[in-house]
């Protein structure tokens, strides 16, 4: 039997208790739209081939405590140094590193908002200070007002997700480097979404040791079940990251997935064409829809606001009458009445704008 009162519990610090956990619990459903996955699995002759390699590998050993091979590939791909890359047990785990050696002791977090929630959390987590800087009417992100915030807080650290999670919205042209120059924090430019649109900040890593650039392969690449990204930085930063993750934090199997699909650079190249061109069909038919507005995104999702019928109860009916699984964010006051959608494959579309046309008797 436990306990009726937790003592315990007053030991942890009052900025983590006073955050909302990061989860999602949602119900299943045919049509899952709802975690910006990608619509497509790996081809079974690549999954056949990662468990191949996977199955020669020695399992009661650990994996290479520094995969230097891998590290070098990654380094290849964007023109940048091995000594410069780490890699993690998903982008979320470097997130996490990165805030972890640079925030402390009240120091101030900028963002744009809305944003990915794990930054709120995590920054009271570390004992840091969040400061969100509301985005433009249209979700567009206010570089200005970042710059001019972060000056204001002294800012150690700028986090911004481009393009943006839910928004869509990526970070203008040069926006980052207008950043940098204007600030002195470290700038960490989340770019889980990048291959689908909007310009990639990593070619500023040879001119800023501020800057941190984080990539995933749980979007684009397809594995978001496996649990694979990495970070580019200079390596003297690099060093420092990497004593706040923990030590063999990806697993054999990963590692050997991750180094087969950077292979298939034309599959992935394929597969994101599709789902932009899907996004772009989807988001032109629901903007002739009445009562719906449709944020323009570059990510594999979008964003609606339900204006003449409660999001509540679209994300309801969605769910209940035509079985598609969207994400409800209208929690959040700046996202009231919206829904995020991640893009599917061309029938899954088919069948989100139909099932919007008949919602909104279209």
């Amino acid at each position: 039997m436990l306990p009726e009162s937790a003592p315990g519990l007053a030991l942890v610090k009052s900025a983590v208790r006073s955050q909302a956990a990061y989860t999602l619990v949602a119900p299943s459903a045919p049509r899952k739209l709802n975690q910006n996955e990608s619509p497509l699995d790996l081809p079974a002759e690549l999954k056949a081939r990662i468990l191949a390699r996977a199955g020669e590998l020695p399992w009661h050993r650990y994996p290479a405590f520094v995969p230097e091979a891998l590290h070098a590939r990654i380094a290849a791909r964007w023109g940048w140094v091995p000594e410069g890359v780490l890699v993690g047990n998903g982008s979320n785990e470097l997130i996490e590193a990165t805030l972890a050696v640079v925030l402390g002791d009240g120091h101030a977090a900028v963002t744009s908002s809305p944003t990915f929630a794990l930054y709120r959390l995590l920054t009271a987590v570390l004992g840091g200070r969040y400061v969100p800087v509301p985005a433009a009417a249209d979700f567009r992100h206010d570089i200005d007002g970042v710059i001019a915030r972060a000056r204001a807080e002294s800012a150690r650290l700028i986090i911004l997700n481009s393009p943006n999670n839910p928004t869509g919205a990526a970070l203008p042209p040069g926006a980052v480097e207008r950043i940098l120059a204007g600030t002195s924090a470290m700038v960490v430019c989340d770019e889980a979404y990048q291959e689908f649109g909007g310009e990639s900040a990593v070619p500023l890593l040879r001119t800023s040791s501020r800057l941190v650039v984080l990539r995933t392969f749980s979007k684009a690449m397809g594995v978001a079940g496996l649990r694979f990204g990495y970070a580019l930085a200079h390596p003297d930063v690099a060093r420092e990251i990497a004593k706040a993750k923990l030590p063999y934090n990806v697993n054999a199997l990963t590692l050997a997935a991750a180094d087969l699909v950077l292979e298939e650079e034309a599959l992935v190249r394929h597969r994101v064409a599709g789902v932009v061109r899907e996004r772009e069909r989807t988001l032109g038919a629901l903007g002739k829809v009445a009562g719906l507005r449709v944020f323009p995104s570059q990510a594999n999702f979008f964003l609606v606001r339900c204006d003449a019928v409660p999001a509540a109860e679209v994300f309801a009916r969605l769910h209940r009458e035509h079985g598609i699984l969207v994400r409800d964010v209208s929690g959040a006051a700046e996202l009231a009445g919206c829904l995020r959608v991640s893009v599917g494959t061309a029938e899954d579309m088919d069948a989100v704008i139909a099932a919007f046309r008949a919602i909104f008797g279209a």
